[in-house]
């Protein structure tokens, strides 16, 4: 009789609670995943834009200091930039005295 009271006194979830947790935890994932990737698209694009805004900044105090225009971008790597590509990996190059992508036109 005691083994009786032991197992009706024990707690616990049932196989269609553990079942229902985890259709629901399905779902929110198949929800927020796409919008998680979208959105990394979105923050690799703002920081090439502003590794580009800050290659056009460096590009000025490269002339103030040396009195003429950079001939090329790896002229400004490493004293001015670390590097000369975007976050997502693109190159940085010079189009008439600004930078751009090697995307870009």
């Amino acid at each position: 009789m005691k083994k009786r009271r032991l197992i009706q006194h024990q707690k616990g979830f049932t196989l269609i609670e553990m079942m229902i947790v985890l259709v629901i935890i399905s779902i929110l994932l198949l929800v927020f995943i796409p919008n998680l990737t979208k959105n990394q698209e979105v923050a690799s694009g703002k920081g090439c834009e502003a590794t580009l805004d800050l290659a056009n900044a460096q590009l000025l105090a490269y002339e103030i200091d040396h009195g003429t225009k950079a001939s090329s971008i790896d002229s400004l790597v490493p004293t001015y930039m670390e590097r000369a590509t975007c976050p997502d990996g693109s190159d940085i190059r010079l189009v008439n005295g600004m930078a751009q992508t090697s995307g870009e036109n």
